[in-house]
């Protein structure tokens, strides 16, 4: 299923003053992101609409979003090293398309100070791309290579699809990540599993709903007014699922609402700190 492509800007906390900042901007004028790195940990989120998450972002501007509930529970801890998370990703992207926008020599390649660089795609590459099997693998392979040209100091982190696709195409991507991060000696990060577990909680508790506005039915348009966005009725949760859930396929989006970003904050801190505590221990 391919993502669609939503030109929003990137958003993160700023919580460091007096600190050396580059803004590298992207192919599309709205989409910036930043980079601050005296003495702070670095961390970048590399990924597609799953990582980005645009509508969210478009439905509550004012977050907190995935980079910066990440930085609050870091700082939770305690005692972890103050840490700047940048959310360098794009709605509708995959490897490919990263390198051929030229995103990536815009919004990666000269990023300073990065420390660790989590990875995260598959989903639009299985759409996109003629033989998935062959060509994913090595174009995660290309970009495992520049990056560790142009950031030789991070930490790379492949990390696996959430369920998004379905079982058997979910299964598909993450076992041709392992096989690249196995070649590559990379440690994958498995964020599958704890997000499916807290889908059994309730399937629906982690989408948004996104619909197509011509097909709800006329007698609720002033209902829905005020989740409106061109053709679409965006809800981030379940607030209408009583009236209009009902319809066929109200709930079949399945990218994150802010709860499903939560849920991959969550256990991005759990894999993180345990590796910010050794590296303050050197």
């Amino acid at each position: 299923m391919m993502l669609p492509i939503d030109r929003r800007g990137f958003s993160r906390s700023f919580a460091a003053i007096a600190l050396f900042t580059a803004f590298l901007i992207n192919p599309f004028p709205s989409n910036q992101a930043v980079a601050e790195h005296e003495g702070r940990v670095q961390i970048l989120l590399l990924g597609d609409s799953t990582t980005e998450g645009s509508v969210p972002r478009r439905i509550r501007p004012e977050g907190p979003h995935l980079e910066t509930v990440l930085e609050q529970l870091l700082a939770a801890e305690g005692d972890l090293p103050a840490c700047d998370v940048i959310n360098s990703s794009l709605s509708g992207e995959y490897i490919r398309r990263l390198f051929d926008s030229n995103r990536y020599d815009r919004d990666v390649a000269k990023l300073p100070g990065l420390d660790y660089i989590f990875i995260r795609y598959g989903i639009n590459d299985r759409a996109r791309l003629d033989n998935f099997v062959d060509d994913f693998p090595a174009d995660f392979k290309k970009l495992i290579a520049r990056l560790r040209v142009d950031h030789p100091d991070a930490v790379l982190i492949p990390m696996t699809v959430i369920p998004f696709s379905g079982e058997e195409a979910s299964v598909q991507i993450n076992d041709l990540i392992r096989g690249v991060a196995k070649e590559e000696q990379l440690e994958v990060f498995d964020i599958y599993p704890r997000y499916a577990a807290e889908l059994e909680k309730g399937y629906n508790m982690l989408n948004y709903r996104r619909y197509a506005l011509a097909k709800i039915p006329a007698k609720y348009h002033e209902l829905v007014k005020p989740f409106v966005n061109g053709p679409s009725v965006e809800v981030m949760g379940n607030e209408l699922d009583a009236i209009l859930g009902h319809l066929p396929g109200w709930t079949r989006d399945r990218h994150p609402n802010l709860a499903g970003y939560n849920v991959i904050a969550d256990e991005t801190a759990k894999y993180l700190a345990p590796q910010l505590r050794k590296r303050s221990e050197k």
